[in-house]
């Protein structure tokens, strides 16, 4: 996939059909829009691009908007690399672009400086600074312009629209199994590994404290789940349990993510761990003791556990 940006010297794109978005977390919904103008694409000699942003546009428009992505920049481009697009056009957001009309942009980034003779438009998308602008006037700016405008249908599962927002819901609800389904793989998270309280080495259950620290990405709802974590710099995946929350049994009051790897004794501190989350396994809660939580951790050790078993006899 090559990644177009156009605040270098201008330069004469291939003709294409093209879509906009954000594209966070490059979902199935995505996913089944860009298969759509790849499709098209091939069969009429064109080259496919998807047209993105490298900051929220909310970011802009609102200078206290703290989002909570599903994807940092690196990760959506890697998604969307593999999704068979030629081209990935990463346009800088900024004030300027916000102040754009539909039809200037249309004008000015698709027609003159992206060649797009063909544009699909996801069934709730909107652009521009007249965001009073309908599927109607993009085809009518579109005619002027010698670009054809589509509309995409939407991605349904079980009946929802499938989009970033609801999969942010349902992460935030600790409905992990619902935010893989609509992703199409497992939300993962990467942080490094810093020093704690070392509760869990007194307990039994040694856990890497994650730093999060800095980042845009959404954190899912509090609570115990299941995961698989690997290094940075490796590429072989162990099973482990992990804990979002507070603390509660040791009267903690800031937000802490920890997780205790299956079968390791290895030095992390310092290390970049990636964390993919498979299942909830239960709410965050207040124990009457530490012995209490560590015979609670045992029987959440033996339950993840089982739930990777299960999942490997799905899939053999």
């Amino acid at each position: 996939m090559k990644i177009i940006k156009l605040s270098g010297p201008s330069e004469q794109c291939e003709p294409c059909v093209a879509t906009i978005g954000f594209f966070d977390g490059v979902h199935r919904g995505h996913r089944y829009l860009l298969s759509h103008i790849t499709r098209d694409a091939k069969a009429n000699g064109l080259a496919s691009t998807a047209v993105t942003f490298d900051v929220h546009p909310r970011k802009v428009l609102q200078t206290d908007y703290q989002p909570q992505l599903l994807t940092t920049i690196d990760e959506k481009l890697l998604l969307l690399s593999k999704t068979g697009v030629d081209n990935c056009a990463l346009l800088h957001f900024d004030k300027a672009m916000s102040e754009m009309t539909a039809t200037d942009f249309m004008r000015d980034i698709l027609a003159e400086r992206l060649n797009v003779k063909k544009l699909y438009i996801g069934y709730d998308h909107h652009f521009g600074h007249d965001t009073g602008a309908t599927f109607e006037d993009y085809c009518r700016y579109g005619r002027q312009l010698g670009i054809e405008v589509m509309r995409s249908p939407a991605f349904t599962i079980n009946g929802s629209n499938i989009s970033s927002s609801l999969i942010r819901k349902y992460l935030l609800d600790g409905e992990i199994e619902l935010a893989n389904n609509g992703l199409g793989y497992p939300y993962t998270i990467l942080g490094k590994v810093v020093s704690g309280y070392r509760i869990g080495h007194r307990i039994g259950f040694p856990t890497a404290n994650i730093d999060m620290s800095g980042q845009d990405k959404i954190m899912p709802a509090p609570g115990v789940y299941a995961v698989k974590a690997r290094l940075s710099d490796s590429v072989v995946f162990m099973h482990g349990m992990m804990n979002i929350g507070t603390r509660p049994t040791f009267d903690g009051t800031s937000l802490t993510i920890e997780v205790n790897l299956f079968n390791f004794n290895g030095d992390l501190y310092g290390r970049d761990l990636l964390i993919s989350f498979i299942h909830r396994i239960r709410q965050e809660r207040k124990f009457s003791s530490a012995g209490e939580l560590s015979e609670q951790l045992k029987k959440d050790k033996a339950l993840v556990e089982q739930q990777f078993a299960k999942d490997i006899e799905l899939e053999s």
